[in-house]
């Protein structure tokens, strides 16, 4: 499509994107057996243990087991300590909407918050879950309280001392519908007292600090994964003085952003720069790396890779993607499979997004495999399903995505393109826009990174030939986030990298309570089965209800699957140490430049 918002022909959109040199001519496309390849590391070298089977925690056994942390970095990053020290610069993204760890819900601004702040549990290059602030945990018999035992002689940056309380405190604020965190629902909901806690009795959510270094938290239900859930980013403590004199603002100032973890902040210059440098009153400070870590906030890859290229930035995100075929064989362009969906909300809160027939007809009339392998160049690998490759099932090893295949086969047939469009256009008829007469102009809300204006423009085209007008509404990264969020949109771009390895993680996000439904879908029945399942004690049975609920939310066409993601970057070969996790978080604080 061109930026007039001309319809193309699919041969001339692509013609259009090897002009443009979103594909050199001659240049890379990467084959499907590439794709295959890719789905394969994630299946297997990927899988972990998911919620409901055997955790790495003695504690998850059921048993009243202590498990130890540790206070050695080596079970989180290289097993010698470092004096590397020095600067790192690196760029994950623009300047994100938030860097409140409570409130953020994207990526870049996760791995910038993992730098500065440290929960009670943390997790290791291996995705195993180990010792963060607590030394100790345990679970009780009946699997409804959790004990956690911090470490003696913590400290916040500011050099005051950091106890269970804070936790308290910090967890309380999470479930405060004042503080209307996206991820309250999702992360507490298991917790006693929560429901009661989100009318605004925050003294009901039945966690506690008996004492300042023991914080408890009791559950309404079991939850295996709970240990998962307390080392994700938004569970981390935070000083309550700083953030309740200060307000909003308490992020953007150095004075104000008191953390606990490996960095504190140093400067924040909005559309520039962030700088942390070490905590010198972190408890395991001795074997962080750098002094410093550089946060570039740059909003275009072709700037940041101008930046790589003259050696200014030692890592980055966002490559321009008319450069990968040029980069296949670059050693410092690195590709890794991650668990994730691409996808597209429709805002289901608007006419004529409510009708289910209109959202069949725009998800049929995609062309999964034109958009992953050749607008994405192969990087990307086609839905067939919402939960992709990589994503554990019941079974220890087993694939929750092959195990749909065996039940229900693929939702997504992406071989069959020309029969899906002849059925997009029959059921729009059926919807009472016959060649799109009589449908609304609408908006596609979009972010101009990646692959993300490319697919706009596809989408343009493709919704075209259905009759449909759209437009391009093309944000700022920070802008983006918040108007999906609050429904100011039509239709728009979503992805979702999930926290940890889990369905769940991602199949939950529909519910009609989560905060990180942007779409604003809602089912009684989607919810029941979801809610099951959350609740089983049964590993079976558990996932059995998250496939039915897959299933269910695919055939209302809640959302319009398009692919199952991989993080590609750039890398400098000297930078060593630092490791990419299969939730597309980075992580630099054990790194080392040679």
């Amino acid at each position: 499509m061109t930026k007039s918002g001309r319809l193309l022909s699919r041969e001339a959109a692509a013609l259009e994107i090897i002009l443009c040199g979103r594909i050199r001519p001659g240049g890379w496309i990467m084959k499907k057996k590439s794709v295959v390849l890719l789905s394969a590391a994630l299946s297997l070298g990927l899988a972990l243990t998911a919620c409901g089977g055997a955790s790495r925690s003695a504690a998850s056994s059921g048993a009243k087991e202590e498990k130890e942390g540790s206070t050695a970095e080596g079970e989180a990053g290289s097993a010698e300590k470092s004096s590397s020290g020095g600067q790192l610069d690196v760029e994950v993204g623009p300047t994100p909407e938030t860097i409140d760890p409570q409130l953020n819900s994207t990526r870049d601004a996760s791995v910038m918050i993992l730098h500065a702040f440290e929960g009670l549990l943390r997790t290791d290059k291996d995705n195993n879950i180990i010792g963060g602030l607590a030394e100790s945990w345990e679970k009780s018999d009946d699997g409804l309280s959790y004990t956690f035992h911090l470490r003696p002689g913590l400290k916040w940056s500011d050099g005051t001392d950091l106890t269970a309380k804070d936790f308290v405190y910090s967890w309380k604020r999470l479930a405060d519908p004042q503080t209307a965190a996206p991820y309250s629902y999702d992360l507490m909901n298991m917790i006693d007292g929560f429901e009661e806690a989100q009318t605004g009795n925050l003294d009901a959510l039945k966690v506690e600090a008996p004492d300042d270094n023991t914080f408890l938290v009791h559950l309404s239900k079991p939850c295996d994964y709970f240990d998962k859930i307390a080392a994700f980013p938004v569970m981390v403590p935070l000083q309550e003085k700083s953030v309740e004199e200060n307000g909003d603002s308490w992020t953007t100032n150095p004075e104000s952003y008191i953390t606990d973890g490996p960095y504190k902040m140093t400067e924040y210059t909005d559309g520039d720069r962030v700088v942390f440098e070490k905590n010198e009153n972190y408890w395991d400070k001795e074997h962080i790396t750098f002094d410093k870590i550089v946060w570039h906030l740059i909003s275009d890859a072709n700037t940041a890779y101008t930046a790589y290229k003259q050696d200014e930035i030692d890592m980055i995100k966002d490559v321009p993607t008319e450069e990968i075929a040029g980069l296949r064989d670059n050693p410092e362009f690195r590709v890794e499979p991650i668990r994730g969906t691409y996808y597209v909300n429709f805002n289901i809160a608007k006419k004529p997004f409510d009708d289910a027939k209109v959202r069949e007809a725009m998800t049929l009339a995609i062309d999964r495999d034109y958009v992953a392998n050749t607008i994405m160049q192969g990087i990307y690998s086609p839905s067939k399903n919402f939960v992709g490759p990589g994503v554990t099932d019941a079974a220890e090893n087993s694939s929750f995505e092959k195990v749909t295949e065996e039940k229900y086969g693929d939702f997504f047939d992406n071989s069959k393109y020309q029969e899906n469009l002849e059925k997009a256009k029959q059921l729009l008829s059926e919807a009472g826009y016959p060649n799109g007469q009589g449908f609304p102009s609408f908006s596609y809300l979009v972010n101009d990174n990646g692959y993300n204006k490319a697919v706009a423009e596809y989408l343009q085209s493709a919704w075209k030939e259905l009759g449909l007008n759209m437009t391009i509404d093309v944000q700022e990264w920070k802008t983006m986030t918040v108007n999906r969020r609050a429904g100011n949109y039509d239709t728009a771009r979503n992805s979702w990298v999930y926290d940890w390895d889990d369905p769940a993680n991602l199949i939950d996000l529909l519910e009609t309570n989560n905060g990180n439904n942007d779409g604003k879908y809602s089912s009684a029945e989607f919810d029941a089965l979801v809610e099951k399942a959350r609740i089983s004690t049964n590993r079976e049975e558990r996932f059995d209800l998250l496939h039915q609920a897959e299933q269910h939310m695919l055939k209302d066409y809640a959302v319009a699957p398009i692919a199952s993601q991989n993080d590609f970057w750039m890398q400098k070969e000297n930078l060593k140490n630092t490791w990419h996790s299969p939730s597309g978080y980075w992580y630099f604080m054990y790194g080392s430049k040679g």
